[in-house]
């Protein structure tokens, strides 16, 4: 039966031997939600749309379903058993210092679905209240994909002393791709929470964990995790 040290194999790792379980540490692991922010939840009235409108409406009805199905219930879960262990969490968000977003970098200024206005005090830049920080969690706003590159986070994990990082948010094959390049490429441990991850569709979801698994970062499930976690 395939698990998470079989699963997501592209032919790069197809005949690499099974990696080791992972020995998470109580003072060493974090938990990061990637960018679930109010924005991409947010849908038009389809009572309003029409013609191509409606067409594109629609083609994201399976990034929605799994978002609300699985995604946003699995970031939860996985929230309440680390803040029950006293356990780090961490959030990134996309967020531009200014009103008219001359601060974001190329990546978000791209013309199309990517360039996103969403000044930091506005209600679109806010994480789902259905998964938001309590207490003193620590969030980073971001004007880039990687939450490394564009914040000081590399530095709060260093002080909070973690080397390694849970991921789960969105995009898998975007700001969650490239913040897990960016946490190997600094020699942090990374696991990808796959059913706490969502992409515009399925294939591109599971073809990015195919290409980032097993070099940049282990792919497992929530439950998986939460069998390596400490008590």
């Amino acid at each position: 039966m395939s698990n998470w040290k079989t699963a997501f194999r592209s032919l790069y790792y197809q005949n690499a031997p099974e990696p080791p379980d992972p020995a998470l540490g109580r003072d060493k692991v974090a938990l990061l939600v990637i960018d679930v922010q109010n924005t991409y939840l947010e849908r038009p009235d389809i009572a309003t749309l029409h013609g191509r409108d409606l067409d594109a409406y629609h083609a994201w009805d399976g990034f929605h379903t799994r978002m609300h199905g699985l995604v946003l219930p699995t970031i939860a879960r996985l929230l309440a058993r680390f803040r029950a262990g006293g356990l780090e969490v961490l959030f990134a968000r996309i967020a531009c210092q200014t009103l008219d977003g001359r601060d974001r970098s190329l990546s978000q200024k791209m013309p199309g679905w990517n360039n996103l206005l969403l000044p930091r005090d506005s209600d679109a830049a806010r994480i789902v209240p259905a998964i938001a920080p309590v207490g003193d969690e620590i969030v980073v706003t971001k004007t880039t994909d990687s939450a490394l590159t564009g914040t000081n986070l590399r530095l709060i994990l260093h002080n909070l002393g973690v080397s390694q990082v849970i991921c789960t948010g969105i995009f898998t094959d975007q700001c969650v791709s490239s913040t897990v390049r960016s946490l190997a490429d600094e020699s942090f441990e990374v696991i990808v929470i796959e059913d706490a991850c969502a992409a515009a569709s399925d294939d591109l979801h599971r073809k990015e964990l195919e290409i980032i698994n097993m070099i940049y970062c282990h792919v497992m499930s929530a439950d998986e995790l939460l069998g390596y976690l400490p008590a």
